[in-house]
């Protein structure tokens, strides 16, 4: 049974959200700030799989509770967001935000999304060789860590299932629907701004220079690809 912690201020919401997601299978937390969500999270006497996360809070927004999340934690986040409009999506995903489902929210169809989260976020069968090499970093598939000069990065899950796919395929141009499927495990065409968010991100963690990158390049109209130096 997975954990999760629905941070929604609308107790009505809240509560029938909460509902449909213990009858589908999961244990439910709910937390009616982004104040109270922080705190739940900081608790280690209780542990969290999974953050649903309403963007429109009182106080403290979703954005700022995704960014703070990250600031210590990689515990996965779905943005829970009224507008799905382009400047709100790509702000939350650039928070850290692993995906986004735009209100109403179907019970069903986010079952589905939390569930192809957690699906990635569980160790995956590694290759071999399951540690790989590329410039400074060291990547272990077991571990599922990501090094530089012996030094561990804070990569989320869903960063270093990327990395995985790039170092996996150095060389080849992965295009952006291929890494939905391989890393979001999306059977359908997703949202490609998930990718490009989640690619931000990951060069900003293992770039000298995430502005003038090296190592994972964007071939135009195509996607991204990794080049060992």
């Amino acid at each position: 049974m997975s954990r999760l912690l629905l941070v929604e201020d609308d107790a009505t919401l809240a509560e029938a959200l909460s509902r449909a997601l213990r009858g589908l299978g999961h244990e439910v937390a709910v937390a009616g700030t982004g104040e109270r969500a922080l705190e739940a999270l900081g608790d280690r006497r209780t542990s969290t799989d999974l953050v649903l996360l309403d963007v429109m809070l009182p106080g403290v927004d979703g954005f700022e509770v995704c960014r703070r999340i990250r600031a210590t934690d990689t515990v996965p986040v779905i943005l829970l967001t009224a507008r799905g409009d382009a400047v709100d999506v790509v702000v939350g995903l650039e928070c850290g935000a692993d995906d986004y489902v735009v209100k109403p929210v179907e019970p069903r169809v986010l079952d589905a999304r939390v569930k192809a989260i957690l699906r990635r976020a569980a160790p995956a069968q590694p290759p071999k060789p399951h540690v790989h090499t590329v410039g400074d970093l060291e990547l272990d598939t077991v571990a599922m860590v990501v090094t530089r000069g012996g030094v561990e990065l804070n990569l989320t899950s869903t960063e270093i299932r990327l990395l995985i796919e790039f170092v996996e395929h150095a060389g080849q141009v992965l295009g952006r629907q291929t890494l939905l499927k391989r890393v979001w495990d999306y059977g359908f065409a997703g949202d490609s701004r998930l990718v490009d968010a989640a690619v931000a991100r990951l060069r900003a963690k293992i770039e000298p220079e995430p502005a003038n990158p090296v190592l994972l390049r964007t071939v135009r109209g195509f996607g991204y690809r990794l080049v060992k130096p």
